[in-house]
């Protein structure tokens, strides 16, 4: 079944007079909404009886949840210690999600630096590789990690990159961010057809069980000749990218996701938008 929710919480939400994430998963059930994303973006700093408290909370709503990962990740580090700082960032975040009675993992694969593109991308291959190996011997193989598309040009993060990615090993989903592929792409998402092209390409490399259940951030996203520069709402007219042409096509192509609202202030209200745009067709 589709789920729609939002990262984090909104500017309404903190103007109610909540503050605790506990709050967050009566917030969202009460809006008509099916999910949440909790960001790590800064660090996983939570303790374990914090995410137990929360993730009480949110069982008891019937609200699931997923984790960002800190964003400061980068697999295609030349440095070794770097790297695997990163594999811990991951690790640190699953075993967090999975004490909040989530299951999914979104990460930033990488960034190009002064590599080459194909140099970095072959070393976040093998990178995610270890990785692998790491969930296997920690028992998290009963997650699911999405490693995420990105918004500029000088990260690691093209589709057909994180498709890859995700052919390495069953543990991996893709994260479709897609006002990301539209920035990266300059307004490249107007279409149904646009859409269904990109769904099309991730089906035939992974097939459609692998693919029917994936992760998708959506918002709309100001961008420049090197891509994302920030995060807008759908109030905005000039960036895009609309949400209805994607509602078709995942209906079309028979794929229910888990889409999480990424707009800036406005997450909840955005992710309602979009439930309703796609239960209206």
């Amino acid at each position: 079944m589709i789920k729609f929710g939002p990262s984090g919480n909104s500017i309404a939400f903190t103007i109610a007079g909540n503050k605790t994430s506990e709050q967050s998963a009566l917030w969202v059930k009460n809006m008509g909404l099916d999910c949440f994303e909790y960001s790590f973006g800064r660090g996983v700093n939570m303790t374990d009886e914090r995410a137990l408290s929360i993730g009480n909370a949110f069982a008891n709503a019937g609200i699931e949840i997923s984790v960002h990962a800190p964003y400061y990740i980068n697999l295609a580090n030349p440095e070794e210690d770097k790297a695997n700082s990163s594999f811990n960032y991951i690790i640190d975040s699953a075993k967090k999600a999975k004490l909040l009675g989530g299951k999914r993992i979104v990460f930033h694969p990488a960034s190009q630096g002064k590599l080459d593109r194909e140099t970095a991308v072959n070393l976040t291959i093998e990178r995610l590789k270890h990785l692998t190996d790491i969930v296997y011997q920690q028992g998290l193989d009963d997650m699911i990690f999405c490693p995420e598309t990105m918004g500029k040009l000088a990260q690691i993060g093209t589709i057909e990159e994180i498709t890859s990615f995700c052919a390495i090993d069953n543990i991996y989903t893709p994260c479709v961010d897609f006002g990301h592929v539209n920035a990266r792409e300059q307004g490249s998402l107007k279409t149904t057809l646009d859409y269904q092209d990109r769904l099309d390409y991730m089906t035939d490399k992974l097939g459609h069980d692998r693919v029917k259940n994936f992760h998708i951030h959506f918002s709309k996203i100001e961008y420049t000749i090197k891509g994302e520069v920030r995060h807008l709402t759908f109030e905005d007219k000039v960036y895009g990218p609309d949400f209805t042409p994607l509602a078709i096509a995942l209906k079309e192509r028979k794929l229910t996701p888990y889409i999480i609202c990424e707009s800036a202030g406005t997450q909840d209200i955005d992710a309602l938008n979009m439930k309703n745009i796609y239960n209206s067709i």
